[in-house]
């Protein structure tokens, strides 16, 4: 019986089309919808800290996006591909991309007059004394 080169590349490509069905595991194919009541569960006590500017994306890298910070004072949004804290932000003040004006701070997510504001003086949360008004970002200001 002579091997002729068609049943040679028959037998390749067969050879060809099984081999990477040899590969795949068969548990892989499997599919359980039953869940396990006795699996253990874990509740993240700390979230992770999160570099101030550190590289995110809206699809993969979403470390971000919503994540409260410090205390609470803080609120990160992914802003053009970096984390960036929306309620102390000039650039990114409320949302990404709204920018504060000239003398105006980013205070809590509000662009905030600072120049002359006696709840923010000359920076955000700096209250004048009752009676003392904020003038050039200064309380008392002579």
């Amino acid at each position: 019986m002579a091997i002729t080169p068609l049943k040679v590349t028959s037998i390749l490509f067969i050879i060809i089309l099984i081999i990477p069905l040899l590969q795949i595991p068969l548990f892989s194919l499997a599919i359980s919808t039953d869940l396990d009541d006795d699996e253990e569960y874990y509740t993240v006590d700390q979230p992770q800290r999160v570099r101030k500017g550190a590289r995110c994306d809206s699809l993969s890298k979403n470390i971000c996006n919503g994540v409260s910070v410090n205390n609470g004072t803080g609120l990160l949004q992914c802003c053009k591909f970096h984390c960036h804290n929306v309620l102390r932000d000039q650039n990114n003040c409320g949302n990404c991309g709204h920018r504060c004006g000239f003398g105006e701070l980013c205070c809590n997510g509000i662009c905030t007059n600072v120049v002359c504001n006696v709840d923010h003086c000359g920076r955000c949360d700096k209250k004048c004394s009752p009676g003392v008004k904020c003038e050039y970002g200064t309380c008392g200001y002579a």
